[in-house]
């Protein structure tokens, strides 16, 4: 029993871990859900934008805005907490990006986990860019996907599921942006070096474009490609970059054996 016991003991407290990284980040979007809240009308115009133009239609007294609409009596506070959620998972992101790194790396050592630091420092970067090349695609994306519209046919839009559509090609973009991030994290952890990110290049290139066929919500070839590109762009810059690290460290290494 003692013996299954010191088996356990790690994977509970890995769920323990689990647990406190999840609740701390729960806690940080809840916070910044609040702060969303009050951002709702500024944010709703702007992701509204590439159909209509809700704030000259509010000015002109207009009691609709293109195609868009909003179904039931809940469905306008439905969709300010959903914009509120998903604007607090955008300003939390710092907070839960290092959650999930210092989960990630727990055996690292203390200079290796001083390296973490780096992770944070270019992590938000790179998820702010990843959602703002989203925001970028989302006009080609909407004209691209409304254009297949027939012409005697009129498409009627529940704002509901264009802010999932939205939400989702968004963090799609944020999320994958972080790929170099984490590949020169790992470098530097001494988990993979830079000849092992960049010698299955083929499959990696693969993998790229399988997902960004599964994970774009338009599944059209231009989104598919405005992520796909500069994916395997940060791909390939981030196994680069991680050969001249294992180069100067094994220099380094090299010298002090000398």
């Amino acid at each position: 029993m003692k013996g299954n016991s010191n088996k356990a003991m790690p994977l509970l407290a890995h769920f323990n871990e689990l647990r406190k990284r999840l609740f701390k980040s729960a806690l940080a979007i809840a916070g910044a859900s609040f702060i969303g809240w009050f951002l709702y009308e500024n944010i709703i115009n702007r992701l509204a934008a590439p159909i209509c133009d809700l704030k000259a239609a509010t000015q002109a007294g207009s009691a609709s805005c293109g195609v868009l609409y909003i179904n039931g009596v809940l469905g306008p506070i439905d969709l300010k907490f959903k914009i509120s959620i998903i604007l607090g998972v955008l300003i939390a992101s710092p907070v839960w990006l290092y959650q999930l790194w210092a989960f990630i790396s727990p055996g690292l050592h203390r200079k290796e986990k001083r390296n973490s630091i780096l992770f944070i420092i270019f992590a938000i970067p790179f998820f702010a860019i990843g959602i703002f090349a989203g925001y970028l695609v989302l006009p080609i994306a909407v004209d691209v996907l409304l254009s297949f519209t027939p012409a005697s046919l009129s498409n009627l839009v529940k704002f509901d599921d264009y802010l999932s559509f939205v939400s989702q090609l968004i963090l799609v973009f944020g999320i994958a942006f972080e790929l170099p991030v984490f590949l020169l994290s790992l470098n530097l952890a001494h988990v993979i070096s830079g000849r092992g990110i960049l010698k299955p290049w083929r499959y990696s290139i693969f993998a790229i474009t399988l997902f960004s066929a599964i994970f774009t919500p338009t599944g059209d070839p231009i989104t598919m490609f405005f992520l796909a590109v500069p994916l395997c762009i940060l791909y390939l810059l981030a196994g680069a970059i991680a050969l001249l690290v294992d180069k100067k460290r094994n220099k380094a290494s090299a010298d002090l054996n000398a």
